[in-house]
C-alpha cells in the first residue's frame, strides 16, 4: 500500500475491537466480504473520528452545487461519490495511503480494505494520543491566521499610503524645482538691484561731469523711470513667487513630516512581515517535527511489536528447554539408580568372591596340610588364576564406574 511508509497491519480480530472501542459495529463477515455501502460508512465514520465531518456536513455543500445545476438527480449520485472520494483521499495521504482511488470505495478487496482500515486506524489512534498537540497546533494556526489577516489589512493601507507618499513624493520633486527657480530669480534679483545701484551711481557720476539739454534729461529720467517702474513690478512678481514658494516650502514640511510618519510605519510593518515569516518557518517546522514524530512512533509501534515477538519465541524456547532438561534430568537420575543398583549387585558379587576366596584360602590351607606337595601346587595355581581374574574384574568394574562417573559429573563413594 505504501512503500516508504509502514504501519502495522492489524488482524480482522483487532479491526474489530478497535472500532468497536469507537461504538461502530462490525463483524467478521463484513470484513471477509466487504461491500461499498459498508466500506463507505466505516471511512466515513475513521474521517469523522479525526476531522470531525460528518456526513451532513458532507451534504451541504453538495447540496449547494447541485442547487446550480438543471439536472439534479443525474449528477447527485456522481457528485456525492467525488466528493467522498476527494475528502478520503486527502485522510488515506495523511495515513500514508497515496494509492487510495476509486475502486477501493465502488469494488472493495477484502486485503485492500484490511490494510485501508489498518492505515485509518492507526492514524485515529495516533490522533487521539496526540489530541493535546494537535489542538494547541490548530489553535495557533488559527491564531497566525488572524494575525496574518490583521497584518494583511494593514499592508492594503499601508501601500494606500505608499501611494499617497509617492505622489507627495511627486509634488516634492515640483516643490524642488521651484526651490530652485526661486533660488534662481533671488540671485537674478540681487543682480538687478546691484545694476540698478550701479546705473545710479553711473548716473550720478555723469551728472557731475557732464551737462546735458534739459529735454534730452527728461528723456531719460522718464526712460529710467519707466525702467525702475517695470523692475518694481518684476521684484513684485518675484516676491509674490517667493511668498507662494515658502507657503509650498512649509507645506512640504509638514508632507516630510507624514512621509516619515510613514516610513516609520512601513519600517513597522515590515518587521511584523518579517515575524510573520517567521511565525510561518516556525509552524512548518513544527509540522516538519510532527510528521518526524509520527515516523518514529511508527518505528517504535514497530520495533515494540518485534520486541514482542522475540519474547514470545524466547519463552516458547525457554519452555522447551526447561521440559528438555527435566526429561534429561530425569533419565540422568534413572541411569544413575540402574547404575547404583547395578554397582551395589557387583559388590555384593565380590563380597562373595571375596567370601568365596578366603573359603578356598582356607581350604587351600587345610589341603596344604594334608596333601603333599603337587596337590598344593595344583590348588596355588588355581588360586592364583582366581586372584588374578578377581582382581581383574575387580579392576575392569571400578574403571567402568569411574568412566561413568566422569561422564555423568557425578562422584562415585569407594566401597
Amino acid at each position: 500500500m505504501s512503500g516508504q511508509y509502514w504501519f502495522p497491519s492489524m488482524s480482522h480480530e483487532e479491526i474489530v475491537d478497535s472500532f468497536g472501542e469507537w461504538g461502530i459495529p462490525i463483524n467478521m463477515n463484513d470484513l471477509r466480504r466487504p461491500t461499498p455501502d459498508f466500506v463507505a460508512a466505516i471511512y466515513l465514520a475513521c474521517l469523522q473520528q479525526v476531522t470531525t465531518l460528518s456526513a451532513d456536513a458532507l451534504h451541504s455543500p453538495i447540496h449547494q452545487a447541485l442547487a446550480q445545476l438543471d439536472s439534479t438527480d443525474l449528477y447527485a449520485a456522481a457528485l456525492a461519490h467525488n466528493f467522498l472520494l476527494h475528502h478520503l483521499q486527502r485522510f488515506a495521504k495523511a495515513a500514508k495511503v497515496n494509492d487510495f482511488s476509486s475502486k477501493d470505495l465502488s469494488f472493495p478487496d477484502p486485503e485492500r480494505t484490511r490494510a485501508n482500515f489498518s492505515a485509518f486506524i492507526n492514524l485515529v489512534k495516533f490522533s487521539e494520543q496526540r489530541a493535546a498537540f494537535i489542538d494547541g497546533l490548530q489553535k495557533k494556526s488559527a491564531r497566525l491566521n488572524d494575525e496574518r489577516e490583521k497584518i494583511v489589512a494593514d499592508l492594503v493601507d499601508a501601500d494606500q499610503k505608499v501611494a499617497k507618499i509617492r505622489h507627495q513624493m511627486g509634488l516634492l520633486e515640483t516643490i524642488k524645482s521651484l526651490k530652485q527657480e526661486r533660488s534662481g530669480l533671488t540671485q537674478r534679483k540681487e543682480s538687478l538691484h546691484a545694476t540698478i545701484e550701479g546705473t545710479h551711481e553711473a548716473i550720478s557720476r555723469t551728472r557731475t561731469r557732464i551737462v546735458q539739454s534739459p529735454d534730452r534729461i527728461k528723456d531719460d529720467i522718464r526712460t529710467m523711470g519707466e525702467s525702475a517702474a517695470e523692475e518694481k513690478r518684476t521684484v513684485a512678481v518675484h516676491e509674490a513667487k517667493i511668498r507662494d514658494l515658502q507657503s509650498k516650502v512649509t507645506a512640504l514640511v509638514a508632507i516630510e513630516k507624514d512621509v516619515r510618519s510613514c516610513v516609520e510605519q512601513l519600517q513597522g510593518i515590515d518587521k511584523e512581515v518579517q515575524a510573520l515569516d517567521e511565525l510561518k518557518k516556525n509552524l512548518a517546522d513544527l509540522s516538519d517535527q510532527l510528521t518526524e514524530k509520527r515516523g518514529e512512533r511508527n518505528d517504535l509501534l514497530l520495533k515494540r511489536e518485534r520486541v514482542h515477538k522475540q519474547h514470545s519465541n524466547a519463552l516458547e524456547k525457554l519452555d522447551r528447554a526447561q521440559k528438555h532438561a527435566e526429561d534429561k534430568r530425569l533419565a540422568s537420575a534413572h541411569t544413575l539408580n540402574r547404575l547404583q543398583h547395578e554397582y551395589e549387585e557387583m559388590s555384593v558379587e565380590r563380597a562373595d568372591n571375596d567370601r568365596h576366596v578366603e573359603e578356598l584360602r582356607h581350604q587351600a590351607d587345610e589341603v596344604e596340610k594334608k596333601r603333599m606337595g603337587d596337590h598344593m601346587r595344583v590348588s596355588q595355581a588355581e588360586l592364583n588364576e582366581l586372584l588374578t581374574e578377581y582382581w581383574k574384574l575387580r579392576y575392569a568394574t571400578d574403571v567402568y564406574m569411574e568412566t561413568l562417573a566422569n561422564k555423568l559429573g557425578m562422584q562415585v563413594v569407594a566401597t
